[in-house]
Parts: structure tokens; sequence; C-alpha cells
């Protein structure tokens, strides 16, 4: 078991080197004059290497490594990276311990991380045969039950709720729209664009017309209230279970 773990090590090491590559070069000594500060690696302890899970809030791909931002039962939230796979946001994951990065800073996503703890992958990987709880289409479940979300509607003449992109869906084919929402769900660099839900607090849980998805190549976080401006579009269908009843295209964020 032991030489097992080791060999674990040895395996998020290697991988953690090749992020570092990838990504931007470790500084190993600070000038007087730097200004940013120096990316640091620790190993965790092997005797306590327990798995890190939690709930996963939002994704982004870069460099061939997925970035998971996690939220522990504890409330604790974390970025976890893996090599690249498929991760939905929503799902409740267990990621190998790896090592810790402080102050590590991605030039392909355009940020530095304050820690992200470089894993050699989840502790039971996913089947991709089977279907996963969580649906990217329209009906996907995003908000817990205990959660009252309320959004004031926008205001203009394009203006829409969350309810009324369902409701209206006919009229509002490939016409301009502006609505206002409460972001619940972020995945990105999918087919070269993010995939951001919202929910303002009318519609259907049940039905699935209390979410709407817009894609973008805006980034946003989970919890933002924004208000989106785009075109809504009708019975959209891109694939692979990509399918809605109503979308927000080429959609902007104003916070």
């Amino acid at each position: 078991m032991k030489k097992k773990l080791l060999f674990s090590m040895l395996l998020v090491t290697l991988m953690t080197a090749g992020a570092l590559a990838a990504e931007t070069p470790v500084q190993l000594t600070r000038p007087p004059h730097a200004a940013q500060p120096v990316p640091s690696v620790a190993m965790p302890d092997p005797q306590n290497a327990e798995p890190i899970s939690g709930t996963v809030l939002e994704t982004m791909s870069n460099g061939g490594y997925r970035y998971i931002y996690l939220q522990k039962k504890n409330g604790a939230k974390i970025w976890v990276a893996v090599m690249e796979m498929p991760i939905e946001a929503g799902s409740k994951m267990s990621f190998k311990p790896g090592a810790v990065m402080t102050n590590f800073e991605s030039k392909g996503l355009k940020r530095t991380f304050d820690t992200v703890i470089f894993s050699d992958g989840p502790v039971t990987v996913p089947d991709p045969r089977k279907k996963q709880e969580v649906s990217t289409g329209s009906k996907v479940v995003i908000t817990a039950k205990d959660e009252k979300i309320f959004v004031a509607k926008a205001i203009g003449p394009n203006a829409i709720t969350v309810a009324e992109a369902y409701i209206n869906g006919e009229k509002l084919d490939k016409k301009k729209v502006v609505v206002n929402g409460k972001v619940v769900k972020v995945s990105t660099g999918i087919m070269k664009r993010n995939w951001i839900h919202i929910q303002d607090g009318t519609g259907s849980q049940k039905k699935g017309t209390n979410n709407l998805v817009c894609t973008s190549k805006d980034m946003v976080k989970v919890g933002d209230v924004v208000t989106v401006r785009g075109t809504m579009a009708k019975d959209r269908d891109f694939g692979s279970g990509y399918s809605y009843k109503a979308i927000i295209e080429n959609a902007t964020f104003t916070k």
C-alpha cells in the first residue's frame, strides 16, 4: 500500500512539472524587485493522503488540464486540476490528493490561482457509456431545494424573464433579448464557447423552464447576478445531449 502511494506521489510530481512547463516557468528564487509572488509546491503528507471530495461548482480547461472549482462538505472551496476529461458542474466527485501549488499563474486562463491542487485524477472515473445524472440540456436541475432565487425582471422593450423565454419561444426565436438572472452553473471551453446557466425565480423546475442557458465568449462566476443580452433560439440541438427548448446565443454579460 505504501509503495502504491509513493508511486502515485511520483506521478503527481511528474504531472505538476508538465503543467508548469505548459503554463508558466517557475521562478525558484525571487529577485528583490519582483512584483509577483513566487509559485511554490507542497507535496501531501502520505500519512494523511485523503481524497478531496465535494460538489463541482464550475470548470475550465487550458493546456490539457481541467480546472475544477470544488466546494467541500464543510463549505470550503478549492481549485483542483486534473488531466483533461469531461466533468460537469453540479457533480459530486472525489479526487486523489496531489501537489499543492500556491500563486500558480495560468497564462492561458489569464489568472493566478492562490492555491490549486494538481491531482492525478478522480478516485472513481465516470463510465462514459452511462448518461450522467447532471444533464447539459434545458431541464438540468441545479438549484438546491432550499435555495430561493429572485431576480427582478430587466427593463426595456426586449426584456423577458426566464419563464417567458419558454412561453414565448416561437415569437422570440432569432430576436435580440435582455434578461436578468443569477448564474447557477458555468461550463467552459465546450464547442469553443462557454455555457452559462441562469435562473431568476420564474418558471418550473419540474418542467425545466426555470433554467436558461446562454452561450458566450464572456466569462462569469457562479453566484453572479447579471444582465444578459443576446439572440434567442428555439429548439436548438447541438448534438451529444446539448439540446435546448430555449437558449440565448452570442450572449454578453453585465454585472
